[in-house]
């Protein structure tokens, strides 16, 4: 009902999104900065702590995913088609527009070169992984070790008890279905964007709605073959050859490009950022004192916060569903630092190449649409003609597969929110719901192209609609932050008194299996009759005692 509307009355739609979005940025924007800010402060000293040694499972638990898998499914999970379709335009604009200080930073400089990566590194680096770790720390700890279901609401347990099994965990839920649905078809409709743009400067198909919308068809299909076959058969295999592909294609960039002026950009590109980080993170810009930099800050950073705090569901209970066995601080760590480093050595790569060809060579890749700019970057590389075509066949590749990995992740963990937690619901039910991301999207493609009513963009809308569902998330987040701290000073209890076993508190026989994630199809172990309930947790109820740390 509510796609036949938003593409029956694209206007309204996004008239009162647009509307929202203005007042929660407005008057909600230092909270978006704050809370950001702090949610990274408490992962960086949760990985310091001594609870780091507590294991997402019981104490013999270990990873299901080698570390190599493990990284590529991260990667491709958390920023996916993103990387690719803003890793060259976003720096490149930044740097023709002076970014928040177009009176002060001349455009196409040295200065707007280290201030466009700065911004660009801001939004795409530890902040939002950050965001990221709260809830799938919270929904792996509580999962695989204190055996509660793999849903959102699990996370407010510390808190609010059993009535996660009621209206505020179902309420906690549904916005959870909701956000990663349309967000997964907002970043979906971009991906086809990018890939029509790509066969259109090759082969010069059509760059029209009707065109885009045969590519989700196809590329669904293969996501919904993916999802079919599970994580381990599915994704992992999807994560890794696409992690090695971009990786290629990177590397052929590199090659090609200029390769000092990368090297020597990616160490000073990431000190800048990493010395102007405190600054950048708290910094709320004032509309009377500083209009260019609270406009910049309202289109991009508060985006960028609304926006990775709105998917986080989405990729919270992803990253947690994969990284049963790991320790917390094995957890931080590689989801934190990992995903980030390959981040910014991409940017280095193909934005300090745009940055480059743009300052030095006067190249103009700023000039041209987001979705053809790594093309337009590929052409102004010195090399054959018919290697430059076979990089924009493999970047149409790349895209595609990224494409592929976003919606089967968004389909598992969809599946698991629509059938309460399990992690491995029936295989009709991933079906149905990998079919209708690529429905959904196909529709906003068609809307936004003037089909149903007019001129306006539903994809826009729905996209500001997630932000704006990023506001009571991020409060959502906060109070589970209290939640993982008050659980695992419990935990921390119980288990520094040497010499001692505590007494159990709940007893009684688990309903939940907390072995690895590919046992969870198995029958439930009965209290006392394997190791699945001994006194590391696994088998426990919530409330039972622990002796793991």
């Amino acid at each position: 009902m509510f796609l036949i509307l938003g593409a029956l009355f694209t206007g309204g739609l996004a008239t009162v999104a647009d509307t929202m979005l203005t007042w929660i940025t407005t008057y909600f924007g230092w909270f978006y900065i704050i809370a950001a800010t702090f949610f990274l402060v408490f992962v960086l000293w949760l990985m310091f702590s001594r609870f780091g040694n507590i294991r997402l499972g019981p104490d013999s638990s270990r990873p299901e995913f080698g570390t190599t898998a493990w990284f590529a499914m991260l990667f491709t999970a958390g920023m996916g088609i993103g990387l690719v379709f803003y890793g060259v335009s976003e720096p490149a604009g930044y740097n023709a527009s002076g970014g928040p200080n177009p009176e002060e930073i001349a455009a196409n400089t040295s200065e707007s070169a280290y201030m466009a990566m700065n911004y660009t590194l801001f939004h795409w680096g530890v902040h939002p992984w950050a965001i990221y770790i709260v809830l799938g720390l919270a929904l792996g700890y509580f999962c695989f070790r204190k055996g509660l279901p793999m849903r959102p609401a699990s996370a407010l347990y510390p808190l609010i008890g059993n009535r996660i099994y009621g209206w505020v965990g179902n309420l906690v839920d549904i916005l959870a279905v909701f956000g990663t649905l349309f967000g997964l078809a907002t970043s979906l409709g971009l991906g086809s964007q990018q890939v029509n743009a790509g066969l259109t400067s090759l082969f010069g198909v059509p760059n029209v709605w009707w065109m885009q919308a045969l590519i989700v068809a196809a590329i669904t299909s293969v996501a919904v073959l993916s999802v079919m076959l599970g994580i381990d058969k599915g994704i992992r295999r999807l994560s890794v050859i696409n992690l090695w592909l971009a990786a290629a294609l990177m590397l052929a960039v590199f090659l090609f490009g200029p390769r000092l002026y990368i090297l020597t950009g990616m160490a000073d590109f990431l000190g800048y950022y990493v010395q102007h980080l405190p600054e950048t993170s708290l910094y709320v810009a004032n509309p009377q004192t500083d209009p260019n930099g609270y406009e910049f800050q309202q289109a991009w950073t508060l985006f960028y916060w609304g926006w990775w705090i709105a998917w986080s569901p989405f990729v919270g209970m992803f990253i947690a569903r994969i990284s049963y066995g790991r320790t917390i601080r094995q957890f931080i760590t590689g989801t934190l630092f990992a995903p980030v480093g390959a981040s910014v050595v991409w940017f280095s790569v193909f934005g300090g190449t745009a940055l480059y060809y743009d300052n030095v060579r006067n190249a103009n890749i700023s000039e041209v649409s987001a979705d053809l700019a790594l093309y337009e970057l590929l052409d102004q590389l010195p090399m054959p003609g018919i290697l430059a075509t076979l990089l924009s066949v493999l970047t149409i590749v790349v895209v595609v597969l990224f494409f592929a990995t976003s919606s089967d992740s968004g389909s598992l963990v969809i599946d698991m929110l629509t059938n309460g937690g399990d992690p491995h619901p029936i295989k009709l039910q991933r079906f149905f719901w990998a079919v209708t991301e690529g429905l959904v999207t196909i529709v906003l493609v068609a809307a936004g192209a003037g089909m149903a009513t007019g001129d306006a963009d539903p994809l826009t809308a729905l996209r500001s609609a997630s932000l704006i569902t990023g506001l009571p998330f991020a409060i959502v987040l906060i109070v589970i932050c209290f939640g993982i701290l008050k659980a695992l000073r419990s935990e921390d209890v119980r288990v520094t008194v040497p010499g001692t076993t505590p007494p159990a508190r709940g007893g009684g026989e688990s309903k939940v299996n907390v072995g690895p994630p590919g046992d969870m199809d198995k029958p439930t172990a009965k209290s006392g009759s394997s190791a699945g309930s001994t006194s590391t947790g696994s088998g426990s109820s919530p409330d039972s005692s622990e002796s793991g740390a």
